[in-house]
């Protein structure tokens, strides 16, 4: 969690630096963040059905392998073409690490304790988002590689410890098998979505190439659910669907991946283009968020393993709501206090909804679909964030000169009048007001959830205590485990 936040910081606080170095265009510079997340959201699934088939700790250590050798490589890119190439391989081993993350948590600690330690893991994840920006700003301030290259010496030593230290505490999934057509019929129909999305928010949506993806998505992405019912072991378990806390807790994460993602991405070109702040500085001034988080998360899982996810989580949803709307205040000169403010306000509502958000969906599934689900949480989240961006670079170049553009994402607009940066401002505060009435969809969503998830949580124990009879037999890997599976199925069908 500390590498992928730290990660994500640096390289949004260096992608002025990145443009003007390699000498690209505004699309080449998007997707050098969007072709690592399109991959990482494309194979997501896949790599949490190998992970509960093969052993998740397999899986945790050799993303870390795979994401070292990308970072190695990125650093040495000539240009941004290589470079996109490069990312995508760190997004198929951010897709392992991802895949598996939660689901490690989630094995290593009892139901009571879940909120607290996903609380945890977002407060590591709340402190990158602290290091990232500041680090950024002073690794592009010796070379840009270095802004890839710092991940190396992370990446080994998190395949070293994961390879020292975890311990495979979940069985494989009894169902072998792999589920090649479902898994191709998915990839290349969210691929199509994405690719759609992102390059008609950027290149606009009479573009062939926007209108095949989107074509292709339409298409394949219904045919895939229609053969995951039908498949004998499916790529995504559609049956953890029927639970509503998990449905109701994944959406919740689609829509805050969607209201929130694209703030880091918009606020370092205020302070580096419209602002005229150099790196480190802006680094440093989007610290407030992230100390929002670092704050909120561990009091709001340990509130939420005392009293449940669903109030916490739409009261977050409702905050960082809050806190966009009041960001449309901000203009060319404001002063700094007010950008900190309500950007400490959204990390505080982020950090709300988050390790609650997360404790409710992983709790709601059995051990052995815990890879699926943290794969299905990681999709929807990043979905959510592709689209946010192209749905906010849509908002943000519409209606503005190409110039002043030029001179914003480069941060190069220290120099450009008030008036020049107007269409920018106001561009900035229609596309936080979308994001702010699409955190109050969130909310709204969060309230469809149970209202007590621990109560459903010992309902469900209590519908099969044949389970916990057979769980000695089980840790023992004796011959009863065989016997005692048909508890195991009914236990499923209970939950």
């Amino acid at each position: 969690m500390l590498l992928a936040a730290t990660n994500s910081g640096t390289l949004i606080i260096a992608l002025p630096d990145l443009e003007r170095s390699l000498h690209t265009s505004l699309l080449a510079l998007v997707w050098v963040i969007l072709a690592y997340m399109i991959a990482a959201t494309v194979l997501v699934m896949t790599a949490g059905r190998l992970s509960d088939l093969f052993g998740r700790k397999r899986a945790y250590v050799g993303g870390f392998v795979v994401f070292a050798l990308a970072s190695l490589g990125a650093g040495f890119s000539p240009d941004a073409t290589v470079l996109i190439l490069w990312r995508i391989l760190q997004g198929v081993g951010s897709a392992f690490l991802f895949a598996n993350a939660a689901a490690l948590v989630t094995d290593a600690f009892p139901r009571e304790q879940l909120g607290l330690a996903m609380g945890a893991n977002t407060m590591v994840a709340a402190i990158g988002l602290v290091l990232g920006p500041v680090l950024g700003g002073a690794l592009v301030a010796i070379s840009w590689h270095w802004v890839f290259w710092f991940n190396v010496p992370l990446a080994l030593a998190g395949a070293a410890w994961g390879a020292l230290i975890l311990r495979e505490l979940a069985k494989p999934d009894q169902v072998r098998g792999y589920d090649a057509l479902g898994t191709a019929t998915f990839v290349v129909g969210l691929t199509g979505l994405v690719l759609g999305i992102s390059r008609g928010g950027i290149s606009g949506w009479h573009d062939p190439l926007v209108a095949g993806s989107l074509a292709a998505a339409a298409l394949l992405l219904p045919a895939w659910v229609l053969i995951e019912r039908r498949s004998r072991a499916p790529m995504l378990d559609l049956s953890i669907f029927e639970s509503r806390l998990f449905s109701a807790s994944a959406a919740a994460a689609f829509i805050n991946g969607l209201a929130r993602f694209a703030l880091m991405f918009l606020f370092v070109f205020y302070f580096q283009g419209a602002q005229g702040a150099d790196p480190i500085t802006a680094g440093v001034q989007l610290i407030p968020l992230a100390l929002g988080m670092l704050i909120a998360s561990p009091i709001a899982g340990i509130y939420a393993d005392r009293h449940g996810s669903r109030g916490l989580a739409a009261a977050g949803m409702l905050v960082t709501a809050a806190g966009l709307a009041a960001m449309t205040t901000l203009q060319v000169h404001s002063p700094y206090w007010q950008s900190a403010l309500w950007l400490a306000l959204v990390g505080v509502g982020s950090g709300m909804f988050n390790s609650p958000n997360t404790a409710a969906m992983m709790g709601a599934v059995p051990a052995h679909r815990r890879g699926i689900a943290a794969g299905a949480r990681t999709l929807l989240q990043n979905t959510g964030a592709v689209i946010s961006i192209a749905f906010v670079l849509a908002i943000i170049t519409s209606s503005v000169p190409r110039s002043t553009l030029f001179a914003v994402f480069s941060g190069l607009a220290k120099g450009l009048s008030e008036e020049k940066l107007a269409p920018f401002i106001e561009n900035l505060h229609v596309a936080l007001w979308a994001l702010a009435a699409t955190s109050l969809v969130g909310v709204a969503v969060c309230l469809m959830r149970p209202r007590h998830s621990h109560a459903a949580a010992a309902a469900r124990e209590a519908a099969s205590p044949a389970r916990e009879a057979a769980a000695p037999a089980r840790e023992a890997a004796s011959p009863a485990r065989e016997a005692a599976s048909p508890a195991q199925e009914a236990a499923a069908h209970a939950r």
